[in-house]
């Protein structure tokens, strides 16, 4: 019986620290959430960035019904790797554009170079069919001053389209 007791015991207090470590953890990430990343001074710091863009697009995913969003850092460098990322990436993007993307999803774009970004967009949407991306949201992340080119480029397919100026 003594043991039964002892048992029951232990099960409790480990019961009680759980809950406990489980209210700071929540306690602890709602903090980190309410924390505002701002925009990266060092456009070569990729881990800042995507820290940026994420959080801009986790602001923005009313509306999306997928899974998880597909979120793509343009690369903003002039050298031979970041061109080469540039081009895999843009390659990459309008495979997908070209089988079109399913309604609910978000798809992300964002970098430290506003213009490489827009013209990435821009060129990635370029050969989509129209209202093919009816339902499906589409974020940029950029200066305002290419807000009108990126809208003008996206209208024709029916993403909704979510500019953020930074």
């Amino acid at each position: 019986m003594r043991k039964i007791v002892l048992t029951a015991a232990f099960a409790l207090s480990a019961a009680v620290l759980l809950g406990a470590c489980s209210k700071q953890e929540d306690q602890a990430q709602q903090t980190a959430q309410t924390q505002k990343v701002s925009k990266p001074s060092d456009p070569n710091d990729n881990k800042a960035w995507g820290a940026y863009l994420g959080q801009i697009v986790q602001q923005n995913m009313q509306g999306m019904s997928a899974d998880r969003p597909y979120a793509y850092l343009v690369p903003a460098g002039d050298d031979d790797e970041s061109k080469a990322r540039y081009d895999r990436q843009l390659q990459q993007v309008q495979d997908v554009v070209a089988r079109t993307v399913t309604p609910g999803n978000l798809l992300a774009f964002g970098g430290p170079n506003s213009a490489k970004t827009a013209d990435f967009v821009i060129e990635a949407f370029k050969d989509a069919k129209p209202g093919s991306f009816k339902d499906v949201i589409v974020v940029v992340i950029g200066d305002a001053a290419d807000k009108d080119r990126v809208t003008a480029a996206l209208q024709p397919t029916g993403a909704t389209l979510r500019y953020v100026t930074w």
